[in-house]
């Protein structure tokens, strides 16, 4: 067993939490990078070093489960740009750190609006919310065609 499956064994979770883990450690996985080369150390693992959206495309054609976009801004934001992006999961931490981040995660795209699908809390007030993104006519708090902030 190895990586998260492995490392769920030395938590303190339940069982069926590590089958949770355990599934997803076996599942299909791809990395998108251009700089790896084959073969890759982990198992289950597709290389793509080119055509993201064509892979992707691909992918979805032959998946059974939706597939599920982890740890990398530049893949995500490149699959926003040509629609393959259907769903976002965004885990709220309720703690406040002050001024932080480096990269304005959203900067790039013209304004959209997301409609909440689901919403979860779980112990200690960390929340999974599930939302799916929408076509934006505005900027929300702006004046149809004047781009100023509505009674503000």
């Amino acid at each position: 067993m190895s990586g998260l499956a492995a490392q769920a064994e030395e938590l303190d979770v339940s069982e069926d939490e590590k089958e949770t883990f355990a599934q997803r450690g076996r599942a299909p996985e791809a990395v998108f990078c251009s700089t790896l080369s084959e073969p890759l150390d982990w198992q289950n693992t597709t290389l793509v070093s080119t055509g993201a959206a064509e892979a992707v495309r691909a992918m979805e054609a032959e998946a059974t489960r939706p597939l599920v976009l982890s740890g990398s801004l530049s893949l995500g934001h490149s699959l926003m740009g040509v629609a393959l992006v259907d769903r976002f999961r965004v885990v709220l931490f309720p703690v406040i750190t002050g001024r932080t981040g480096l990269e304005r995660v959203w900067e790039q795209f013209e304004p959209f609006s997301l409609e909440l699908l689901a919403a979860r809390t779980f112990e200690g007030g960390l929340q999974l919310l599930e939302y799916a993104p929408a076509h934006l006519e505005r900027p929300p708090g702006t004046a149809w065609g004047r781009g100023a902030a509505d009674g503000f």
